[in-house]
């Protein structure tokens, strides 16, 4: 799973991703196009876009994911600098090979004792339908993206986060995510 086509996608934003099929394709990307000489790039509004986070805050602030003011923007940004501390655990997990499975246990608990119940406090304190404003967020949308890689590994990791169980189920229905999630898109 990748961050940034799934904010385009709950954006609305129709795009194309493509992918190298050689080692040379990248290469000349590298010398050609890329600020610095890696992936991912987005090219949006006339811009070749690299650093994940430049890239999502980009399409976050452009198609009004990060909150409407100061105060907002930050609490999103600081739920969603959380979230990606998870991911980046979670994203390494195939690579481990013979730690795979000690490696998995810490990243449950983590996710169950420091992330999802930090999260699971926000929705209940405030009782709306988002993390922020109840407006949906880049946020919102990573912390989909990472209930959805931990149940992969973990399927009842939701199980004592009520809240977020139904977040869950809240942004599967958004039409945005919908189609996303449809086989073929």
């Amino acid at each position: 799973m990748e961050t940034i086509p799934w904010l385009l996608a709950a954006a609305g934003v129709e795009f194309e991703e493509k992918f190298f099929e050689t080692k040379e394709q990248l290469q000349k990307l590298q010398k050609t196009e890329l600020f610095f000489p890696q992936v991912p790039m987005v090219e949006i509004d006339g811009m070749k876009l690299v650093q994940r986070r430049a890239i999502l805050h980009y399409i976050a602030e452009k198609y009004n994911l990060l909150g409407k003011d100061l105060k907002e923007r930050e609490l999103t940004i600081m739920y969603s600098e959380g979230i990606m501390d998870l991911m980046e655990l979670i994203i390494i997990c195939p690579f481990l090979k013979e730690e795979q499975i000690r490696r998995l246990t810490e990243i449950t608990n983590k996710a169950k004792n420091r992330y999802f119940p930090a999260f699971e406090k926000v929705f209940k304190s405030h009782g709306q339908n988002f993390l922020v404003s109840n407006q949906l967020s880049m946020a919102d949308v990573q912390l989909f993206e990472v209930i959805l890689m931990v149940e992969e590994k973990v399927p009842d990791a939701l199980s004592e986060f009520p809240s977020l169980q139904a977040f869950k189920t809240r942004m599967s229905n958004l039409p945005t995510i919908k189609k996303f999630l449809a086989p073929g898109s």
